[in-house]
């Protein structure tokens, strides 16, 4: 499954196995990415408790990803906040079909069911870098 119309400005990164890493970059990105681009299956990221990009992992052939695919998505998510230099930081994934808009939110705003917390570092993949 290809991305959908409407487009927004987000970082782009390739991790192995065939899986893409948006991130957003503004509050209307992040919604846009989040809400309209990102497939059912796909996966969602947002470090914890602090302001940062919505990233959403995809893959072209679908399944399902391996833990360190989370991982390195979940430390593109981490990269691209307020927690960049925070060491070990928390990030909340889920896919994206539990992730909705309040009514009369601000841009960007969501929330989110069945999350999962991971731990990691903040990074880029490498071949992204």
């Amino acid at each position: 499954m290809k991305w959908r119309e409407p487009q927004a400005d987000c970082y782009e990164y390739e991790l192995p196995g065939g899986w893409q890493v948006r991130a957003g970059r503004t509050d209307a990105d992040n919604e846009i990415l989040s809400l309209k681009l990102a497939a059912p299956n796909d996966y969602w990221f947002h470090v914890r408790g602090m302001p940062g990009s919505h990233v959403v992992l995809h893959s072209e052939a679908g399944g399902e990803p391996d833990r360190a695919t989370l991982e390195a998505a979940a430390a593109v998510a981490a990269w691209h906040s307020k927690a960049r230099t925070g060491g070990v930081v928390a990030v909340s994934v889920t896919q994206a079909k539990h992730v909705g808009k309040p009514p009369g939110a601000k841009p960007g705003t969501v929330t989110i069911r069945k999350e999962k917390v991971l731990k990691v570092r903040p990074g880029l993949p490498e071949a992204s870098a």
